[in-house]
């Protein structure tokens, strides 16, 4: 993953928690996870978690809290090379 693909994921993943850290503590953090669950495609959830298990110091404390309540999307599986014969 990129630097900047990783700075863009963090800032975003922060823009969300931001916005439901007005909500009461205790929905918070399921506010963050839902809208990430519906709206990030596995992609992204699967590099977030990678950002969240070896570079969490950038991640809001809210999208910390979040990250166990997010559906973590299956391995990425590799293309299958198609062979004639």
């Amino acid at each position: 993953m990129s630097y900047g693909t990783h700075h863009k994921l963090v800032y975003m993943a922060n823009q969300i928690a931001g916005f439901f850290a007005t909500q009461p503590e205790a929905e918070a953090a399921q506010g963050v996870a839902s809208h990430i669950n519906k709206f990030w495609e596995p992609r992204m959830r699967r590099q977030l978690f990678e950002i969240a298990e070896h570079g969490a110091d950038a991640l809001s404390p809210l999208v910390l809290r979040a990250v166990p309540l997010i559906k973590r999307p299956a391995a990425e599986t590799p293309p299958r090379s198609e062979t004639t014969i």
